[in-house]
């Protein structure tokens, strides 16, 4: 049977799922694929590419640098994680994304991505390392309001997150039926609309399925937790996520803040590391 991992967004709550990643690589543990949601698949990129410490390391060295996330960045590009510095500069020439490994990696990658002139989840099989993939994982982390329509393969694209933010039914309808989803939002919680959506409706008043998917998007995550819940219980998922809220906003420019929510990831992974191997193991007996 196939293993997946499954990895929300969250923006910076990411760095938690960053943790979990690398105790999980740390202790050798490998998955047949993987499949991201913004900062999910930002942070899970690494996994594939086997560089355990990388995305914290790069985030607390640049949490103070404009170009790489700012009001500045956002006033001056029209993005507020900088499309050219985030996703060409640093992992080209600041913090070398290994490209070689990715490609020599067997786990395959999805990234999810919404299309903004269907409002529909667009996912994207990403073979090949460089920068046609780095503007997949800039599309899929593109939040609206701060980020710009990011044109790829003949669509436009913003946030996975909007149109799937948990892609567990996809990866299972791609054969994965033995799969660790990590969550960055502890047991109990419930997404509200949102509050910003009137300056939604303005900003992408051009696309309005692109509205009414951010519209009903709180139904959408909380269905698709719900579903998370029933999966668990039959015991074909195994979750990981914080037991508590995460001290971290969707952006921040301190690096010990950074560095808290990744050691909480890091350790809640190790706290489960027995069971999940356990449920690794049951894998291949079945």
């Amino acid at each position: 049977m196939k293993t997946a991992l499954v990895l929300e967004g969250g923006a910076l709550r990411g760095l938690f799922s960053a943790g979990v990643m690398d105790a999980m690589m740390e202790e050798g543990i490998l998955f047949d694929s993987a499949v991201g949601v913004s900062a999910g698949a930002a942070f899970g990129s690494n996994y594939v590419s086997r560089q355990p410490g990388r995305a914290i390391r790069y985030n607390k060295r640049f949490a103070k640098d404009w170009r790489y996330c700012s009001l500045r960045s956002w006033l001056k590009t029209g993005d507020l994680f900088g499309a050219q510095f985030a996703y060409h500069e640093l992992p080209t020439r600041l913090d070398i994304f290994d490209c070689q490994a990715y490609d020599d990696n067997p786990m395959a990658f999805y990234v999810v991505c919404t299309d903004v002139e269907t409002g529909e989840a667009v996912y994207r099989k990403c073979d090949k390392a460089g920068h046609e993939f780095f503007d997949w994982v800039r599309a899929s982390a593109s939040m609206p309001l701060v980020s710009r329509v990011v044109p790829l393969d003949g669509k436009k694209l913003l946030d996975g997150g909007v149109a799937d933010s948990i892609p567990l039914r996809f990866i299972e309808s791609e054969g994965y039926h033995r799969n660790v989803v990590v969550l960055t939002q502890p047991s109990g919680y419930r997404k509200k609309h949102n509050p910003f959506m009137p300056l939604m409706r303005l900003s992408l008043r051009k696309y309005p399925l692109m509205v009414k998917a951010l519209d009903q998007r709180h139904l959408m995550y909380n269905e698709q937790l719900d579903y998370v819940a029933q999966q668990a219980a039959t015991g074909s998922i195994f979750v990981i996520q914080p037991d508590a809220p995460l001290p971290i906003g969707h952006i921040s420019h301190k690096p010990e803040e950074m560095q808290r929510v990744y050691d909480i990831g890091r350790e809640k992974a190790k706290s489960l590391m027995p069971q999940l191997k356990n449920f690794l193991q049951e894998n291949k007996t079945l």
